[in-house]
């Protein structure tokens, strides 16, 4: 069985004067590919860098605006709570003075809208998941 290779240098000991050129010019696309495939991972690199950078920064302003969200929310919801209110009180006394007439400040914590009562646990449920998200972004950050 006869095995024929091409390219081949000749049986002599040295190659012949017209093989440099072909080796140059082999070696040449050899440098080239390397070089090409260096630039390339490098470029690769750069990229996977800044997409992970604007990943992260996406979801720190995700973060802040639930956050503010989340608080607009809040004082929305204690807008429509009334906090406090006043009340005058008339006591029958024997002077028609000033001491009549007494303001006093009744807490109205069971005076609530059906709305607000559905609105503070959505927001309270809110503060929770933003929080579990910080500190998942703290540590992901610190490792």
């Amino acid at each position: 069985a006869v095995v024929s290779t091409q390219s081949t240098g000749g049986s002599s000991a040295g190659a012949g004067s017209g093989e440099f050129h072909v080796y140059r010019a082999i070696r040449k696309r050899t440098m080239q590919r390397e070089e090409y495939m260096t630039v390339q991972k490098a470029k690769s690199s750069v990229e996977e860098q800044f997409v992970a950078r604007v990943a992260d920064n996406k979801e720190k302003e995700d973060a802040k605006t639930a956050k503010k969200r989340l608080k607009r929310q809040k004082m929305k919801a204690n807008k429509k709570k009334p906090k406090t209110e006043t009340v005058e009180k008339i006591e029958p006394s024997e002077s028609e003075s000033d001491e009549c007439e007494e303001e006093e400040v009744v807490q109205l914590d069971s005076v609530k809208s059906d709305e607000d009562a559905e609105i503070v646990p959505k927001v309270e449920e809110q503060v929770e998941a933003i929080k579990v998200e910080e500190e998942a972004a703290e540590a992901a950050s610190n490792s």
